[in-house]
């Protein structure tokens, strides 16, 4: 039988996951408001990144037999400074994942959910890429500073993402 304490906790996270789709698309409306397009197009992306791993939580907890259970979602943010603020936000956002992501893994591993910890090792390491990636724009956009130019460059980069959902 699923421990009950991580059944739970998995469910956060799961409905977590979803937050964190909802909070990509709320980055994707201001950039899209303001018209970088491009930005939008990148935040959109990583929202749907976002749902594909709230549904492979989905998946796993009803391979085990463990009922699914849907919370709701704190309103996210929706107003930003600029967009090197949405990039800030992110990183802010991904490294609190990280903490859950870390939590749940000591879960697992106190009621040596061996099958748990396994699944879990795939969001370990997705968390490094996740704020990796986010820094890497912080930085980036720190060089660009007020050069239109290269911000429209960039802008035209991160538009043609087209991440296949993992």
């Amino acid at each position: 039988m699923f421990n009950e304490k991580l059944a739970e906790a998995l469910n956060k996270q799961m409905n977590n996951e979803f937050f964190s789709a909802q909070n990509y698309m709320a980055m994707a409306a201001y950039c899209e408001h303001n018209n970088y397009l491009g930005f939008a197009h990148f935040y959109l992306q990583q929202a749907e990144e976002e749902r594909t791993h709230g549904m492979k939580i989905y998946q796993y907890l009803n391979d085990r037999g463990v009922h699914v259970k849907f919370s709701a979602l704190d309103e996210p943010k929706t107003d930003y400074d600029s967009v090197l603020d949405t990039f800030e936000n992110a990183l802010w956002h991904e490294k609190e994942v990280t903490k859950r992501i870390y939590d749940l893994t000591d879960l697992a591993w106190e009621y040596k959910e061996h099958a748990t910890i396994s699944f879990l090792r795939w969001f370990l390491d997705e968390q490094v890429e996740e704020e990796a990636s986010f820094e890497t724009h912080i930085d980036y956009m720190k060089r660009i500073g007020n050069d239109q130019n290269a911000l429209f460059i960039y802008e035209n980069e991160l538009g043609k993402r087209n991440t296949a959902a993992e």
